[in-house]
């Protein structure tokens, strides 16, 4: 599956996992994307503050500040995810479907995951 030339999304990987956070990098890149990392939810709003993200793969398990904590700075910061759409990736996430469904959280991919389910993923957000 190939992008559209010239649109081109922008990533922020968010996982405490350094290898996850590369393989999930380097299949946004594959894609042809832009990704950013972070290793934790203090990181990852630094980043945020820093740069504009279509695209948010969020670990909710991590340290300092987990992936749940990160959606509420971001949805009592909108003027710093302007476009964003913020997707869990998690083992746990049905553990946690009443906490993301009161977050507003719809996109979950279940960790782990396969390469067509981040190119669907990319092919929705285009």
């Amino acid at each position: 599956m190939t992008t559209t030339p010239g649109r081109r999304l922008r990533f922020l990987v968010v996982d405490d996992t350094d290898d996850i956070r590369e393989v999930m990098t380097r299949m946004v890149e594959r894609q042809g994307h832009l990704a950013d990392q972070a290793v934790d939810g203090v990181e990852a709003v630094e980043a945020l503050q820093q740069t504009r993200y279509d695209l948010m793969l969020l670990d909710l398990s991590m340290p300092r500040m987990t992936g749940e904590e990160v959606v509420r700075w971001v949805q009592q910061h909108p003027e710093h995810a302007v476009g964003l759409r913020v997707v869990v990736v998690s083992a746990w996430a049905g553990d946690k479907r009443p906490v993301l469904q009161e977050l507003g959280i719809t996109d979950v991919l279940p960790k782990p995951f396969r390469r067509q389910q981040l190119e669907q993923l990319i092919a929705e957000s285009l």
